[in-house]
């Protein structure tokens, strides 16, 4: 069984930085791509940041420079630092990978940015 968790979250104020954390299970981690995505209510998905099994980074329009994605094949760990943060970064965070065509997510921890 693929199992992703996120932990990280909670409520910063506008400018502030937060480091989420994505814990993966059932997969050999080191050979697969990982994704960091949000939702905020009455919002679609939106991807935020994906790695690929060689590193590749490629980021959302309105993150970059401010989120940066990593990985540790060590603990099968995907983080998110996310700094500069905005009210409108608020959204549940999730991270997802995929085995045998199908996609595996998380539960997701919410991030809220207010002062």
């Amino acid at each position: 069984q693929v199992h992703l968790v996120e932990s990280g979250g909670g409520l910063v104020q506008p400018g502030g930085s937060l480091r989420l954390s994505c814990a993966v299970s059932g997969i050999n981690f080191k050979l697969h791509t990982l994704e960091w995505n949000r939702q905020a209510p009455g919002k679609e998905r939106e991807l935020v940041a994906r790695i690929t099994s060689g590193s590749t980074t490629t980021y959302e329009d309105s993150v970059k420079g401010r989120f940066t994605i990593s990985r540790d094949n060590v603990w099968n760990r995907v983080y998110l630092q996310m700094n500069s943060l905005k009210p409108e970064d608020t959204a549940l965070y999730y991270c997802t990978t995929e085995r045998g065509g199908r996609v595996f997510r998380g539960r997701g921890t919410q991030v809220t940015v207010s002062s």
